[in-house]
């Protein structure tokens, strides 16, 4: 690129510039790309690695006023063991929950390997005075979170107001700072169904990873519609071409909306063929849906066993 990511972020104007001359997404074409790879077929061996690999990306997810201490007990332990009939079913990648919950789930992950996200910065509107979402971010980091999911103000990017976004990103990094020199990795949600256009997403994404975003994130799963193939492509392009500019690799998690098996694996084709290989672990890639979870040990028991289970098999979350 012409200009440089430093050069960019001196200033108000030049980040404008910036973003403003990033190509613009063809909305045809990606969507066309979309329902390309979509009609792929896999084999049955792929298709057992893509179950067991979409397993080992889901975060597990509860985010309702009414959740309780039990409920993400038994979330996590969900995570840890998502088929307790076999042993060699992967565990998810990690349990998201508000900072209050977050040292119930610390607690009963423990050493698992399963990582405790949480939601913060005025969770899901991104809406509140910035020292009050800075506080909220070092609650869950104090309290053990290993991810901090922040929301972007949507409003301030939509009014063209993208150095307040940036700073707000910068700060929100620092946030995840411990006092030992370790940082909880921060992913940064777009609620790319407000967004309005595929341009915006792509000046999105890279305006969050300017600012030190570990993972780029569609939606909050709050708003209609949550993630689509199309955004994740574009957002999967975004971050291809900026670890080529900077060397700097960043995640992408799609949440919301993705509900089956079938959907799952036409986002690791898509994963593949955009991004590459390097994104297909879930250090780089995630899914936000725990109901797909569910589905994936479904499709996953009938390939080992030839069969369904009963509608018992698996909990409901």
């Amino acid at each position: 690129m012409s200009t440089t990511i430093d050069e960019a972020t001196r200033s108000a104007d030049s980040l404008r510039r910036f973003l403003a001359g990033l190509p613009g997404v063809d909305q045809v074409g990606a969507e066309e790309r979309v329902a390309d790879l979509s009609r792929r077929s896999i084999k049955t061996t792929s298709k057992q690695y893509a179950i067991d690999l979409a397993i080992s990306m889901v975060d597990l997810t509860t985010l309702e006023g009414a959740d309780t201490p039990g409920k993400v007990r038994a979330l996590s332990n969900k995570a840890m063991r998502p088929d307790p009939t076999d042993g060699s079913c992967p565990r998810a990648a990690a349990v998201c929950v508000y900072p209050d919950l977050v040292p119930v789930a610390k607690q009963t992950l423990g050493d698992s390997g399963v990582n405790v996200a949480s939601v913060a910065t005025a969770f899901p509107s991104g809406r509140a005075a910035l020292s009050i979402r800075l506080d909220d971010t070092r609650t869950a980091v104090e309290a053990g979170a290993d991810e901090i999911d922040m929301v972007i103000d949507r409003g301030a990017f939509l009014a063209g107001d993208y150095q307040r976004v940036y700073d707000d990103i910068v700060a929100v990094k620092a946030a995840c700072e411990r006092a030992d020199g370790t940082h909880a990795h921060l992913k940064v949600i777009f609620e790319t169904g407000e967004l309005q256009t595929y341009d915006n997403v792509r000046r999105a994404s890279w305006l969050a990873m300017m600012a030190g975003a570990d993972f780029i994130k569609t939606s909050t799963g709050k708003v209609q519609p949550a993630a689509t193939l199309p955004v994740t492509l574009v957002m999967l392009e975004a971050v291809r071409d900026f670890r080529s500019a900077t060397g700097r690799q960043v995640g992408v998690k799609p949440a919301g909306g993705i509900r089956t098996t079938k959907d799952a694996i036409k986002y690791l084709v898509v994963v593949n063929e955009i991004a590459g290989p390097d994104w297909l672990t879930p250090d780089w890639f995630r899914f936000g849906a725990s109901s797909l979870l569910n589905d994936l040990l479904m499709q996953r028991q009938r390939m080992l066993t030839g069969h369904y289970s009963g509608p018992d098999y698996v909990t409901l979350d």
